[in-house]
């Protein structure tokens, strides 16, 4: 009998040990918008999220759902990391806007980050990346490497962020080849290779011998391949297995700093509501490696660009700057604010077409 009870205490205060060991982990949930392996947008957040693994070792459980529809599914995902005891829960895409909010005012002591979105609450931040200052690069190199003449640009959804990329692109384009046109086309996807590789072909039999996207996989780099003469840029991530052509540069997104300081202050007590919108100075943007394929004089020049971008000394919206309709934007010298930035919902001029509503 008193060998049982002995027993029975043991078993109790090594569970007691054990649940609290598993209490002094702080456990992070990621959900993503296409597959880990869609060698761009969601495989560097799932780089950041293996290098706060890498940084915090055992005082981190992390897990995460890949493939999440932005909608109802999101926020059923978002409720069972919660209920299944998340500290932490970082959102990654736009779309993951209103499900994140829902999700976070029942769960009060939950802190969310929701990536690309404006909306926030006590206990939700919101964070991004100035990808337009690598579009400004992109557009210069791209507008002098056509030989067209035509750009083709591959959008997901007519959000802010996409605006400000295809703006900013075809304006670095146009200052080095005034004879340069833009073709866009919308898929309406974040991720499929499928519709991403039509895009793009549609692009090249249109005429275009560079292609940007701001989609998330490697479809229009094969399509752009296969296609031959074409040029195209990684985009989220570097793409290198293109490299040197048709990919002859990249943007590439770096969460991991701000991943880890972020897990760093929920763990410490320090963690409180925060916008973050970084750029090529922090090192959230980086501009990937130009490759040879590129002439040596407008790589100097491209990554002059990148170093007054880090540096502040340049701003890619600034004046003079016309909407599409002929309207003054800017007036010379003028830098557009980032509010302004953050509700960007018409092209500058010069671009044809209209934004789909």
């Amino acid at each position: 009998m008193k060998i049982a009870k002995l027993l029975a205490t043991a078993a109790m205060v090594l569970g007691m040990a054990t649940a609290a060991i598993a209490q002094d982990k702080t456990k992070v949930g990621f959900v993503y918008v296409g597959p880990v392996g869609d060698g761009g947008w969601t495989y560097e957040h799932d780089k950041a999220r293996q290098a706060v693994v890498a940084k915090f070792g055992d005082k981190v459980e992390t897990v995460f759902v890949e493939s999440v529809p932005e909608g109802p599914d999101a926020e059923r995902v978002m409720t069972q990391m919660a209920l299944e005891g998340a500290d932490l829960i970082f959102t990654t895409s736009f779309g993951y806007m209103d499900p994140t909010i829902n999700v976070a005012a029942k769960f009060p002591k939950v802190k969310f980050e929701h990536a690309t979105g404006y909306k926030r609450a006590d206990n939700v931040s919101t964070y991004s990346a100035r990808f337009y200052e690598g579009r400004a690069v992109q557009g210069h190199i791209a507008g002098k490497m056509t030989k067209s003449n035509i750009i083709g640009y591959i959008g997901s959804y007519p959000i802010p962020e996409v605006i400000q990329g295809i703006n900013s692109a075809y304006i670095h384009a146009k200052k080095v080849n005034p004879n340069v046109q833009f073709k866009i086309v919308w898929a309406f996807t974040w991720f499929d290779p499928a519709k991403e590789a039509d895009a793009a072909k549609v692009l090249i039999e249109q005429g275009a011998d560079v292609i940007l996207q701001h989609t998330d996989s490697t479809a229009p780099q094969a399509a752009a391949k296969a296609a031959g003469n074409v040029i195209t840029f990684g985009q989220a991530s570097d793409m290198s297995e293109y490299a040197p052509l048709p990919r002859v540069s990249s943007i590439i997104d770096n969460w991991a700093p701000y991943y880890i300081a972020r897990v760093q202050a929920v763990m410490d007590g320090s963690w409180t509501s925060t916008d973050t919108w970084d750029g090529i100075g922090p090192g959230m943007v980086g501009i990937g490696e130009i490759s040879d394929a590129v002439p040596a004089d407008v790589k100097a020049e491209a990554l002059a660009m990148a170093d007054a971008l880090a540096k502040g000394t340049y701003h890619p919206f600034t004046g003079p700057l016309n909407k599409q309709d002929g309207s003054v934007w800017l007036k010379a010298g003028e830098k557009a604010d980032d509010g302004t930035l953050l509700g960007l919902n018409f092209y500058v001029e010069g671009i044809e077409g209209e934004i789909p509503k």
